[in-house]
């Protein structure tokens, strides 16, 4: 499968309530003997694609037989928490960094210069000021972006929907990442006669409200963004009261009830980050020569019956094309 390398941006919001956990290994220190490595991972908030992303990176570790003593934070949303976990992790002996979502790997790029820092569910990792070029990232820093394919997610309304006009998209002001799908979803609306309706958030709680705010749509379309997603309950309990159809970025979101998307499998994406991580840790790899890399891998994931919540229907054909049908 040939990577793609590229270059897009984010900020976001972050948090961290300490949740330590370790599991094998000697905890090797910065000298990582052998085969046993001390990793830290900085995960911004918890929900299914950063979940998973965690869970491909640990797993590629696993499938080589490599043991690690973890020391993992789970972020809660918190900048203030994601700036001291970095800082704790700066002045721990660990021989690698993952940090999960941009404002986390903010907060790590900005602590830790002495030790390898990879990233993944990175939007665009020059914008967020990680990595000179996504092609020579420079410094200690690199790893995997999630750019979402927006303007596919967004046919997907017309697919289903082939006389919608507008759609929704709520989205924090505080992740950049968030702002350069927005752009990217008007940009593409253009040509398919859709209007972008939007509304900003600061947090999860003002999800409700927003969605209101927007009026009458034909659809909604949830980006990448940490306090939107984390929330996802509130769009769909909005998609199914409005009838209006529900687009999701990521399979996770299909799960909780969104109808369609067709985006990146984040497990994967972690165990891509994992493989780079190796590639650092066994063969002594820089950073700073790593490009930055996202798969071209995109799943087709449906769930017909929240579709038919929201007053829609899913054709056939997209059924029968899904990698993956929620029933």
């Amino acid at each position: 499968m040939r990577l793609k390398q590229l270059a897009v941006a984010i900020v976001a919001v972050g948090s961290m309530a300490a949740v330590s956990a370790c599991s094998g290994g000697d905890s090797g220190g910065g000298e990582g003997g052998g085969d046993s490595y001390s990793i830290g991972i900085s995960q911004l908030v918890q929900h299914p694609a950063l979940d998973a992303a965690t869970s491909g990176f640990k797993k590629s570790f696993e499938d080589a037989g490599v043991e690690v003593d973890w020391d993992e934070q789970n972020a809660n949303g918190e900048q203030a928490n994601a700036t001291s976990i970095a800082q704790n992790f700066a002045s721990s002996d660990l021989d690698l960094v993952l940090a999960v979502a941009t404002p986390a790997a903010q907060a790590a790029a900005q602590a830790i210069t002495d030790k390898p820092v990879l990233f993944t569910a990175v939007t665009d990792p020059v914008e967020a000021g990680l990595v000179q070029s996504n092609e020579a990232p420079g410094g200690n820093v690199t790893g995997t972006s999630d750019l979402n394919p927006v303007a596919d997610q967004l046919q997907l309304v017309k697919d289903v929907k082939p006389d919608a006009k507008t759609v929704g998209i709520v989205y924090s002001s505080g992740e950049v990442n968030s702002q350069v799908q927005v752009d990217l979803a008007k940009e593409a609306a253009k040509g398919m006669g859709l209007e972008i309706k939007e509304a900003t958030i600061a947090n999860s709680g003002e999800l409700g409200q927003a969605v209101d705010s927007l009026g009458k749509v034909d659809a909604y379309y949830v980006p990448t963004d940490n306090n939107v997603v984390s929330a996802v309950t509130t769009m769909v309990q909005a998609a199914e009261k409005n009838k209006a159809l529900l687009v999701g970025s990521e399979a996770g979101q299909v799960e909780q009830g969104a109808a369609i998307t067709r985006g990146i499998d984040y497990t994967k994406l972690g165990e891509q980050t994992g493989a780079m991580a190796l590639k650092v840790l066994k063969d002594g790899a820089k950073p700073a020569d790593l490009p930055v890399e996202t798969s071209d891998t995109l799943e087709l994931v449906v769930n017909p019956e929240a579709a038919k919540r929201q007053g829609a229907e899913i054709p056939q054909n997209l059924i029968d094309e899904a990698d993956t049908v929620i029933e």
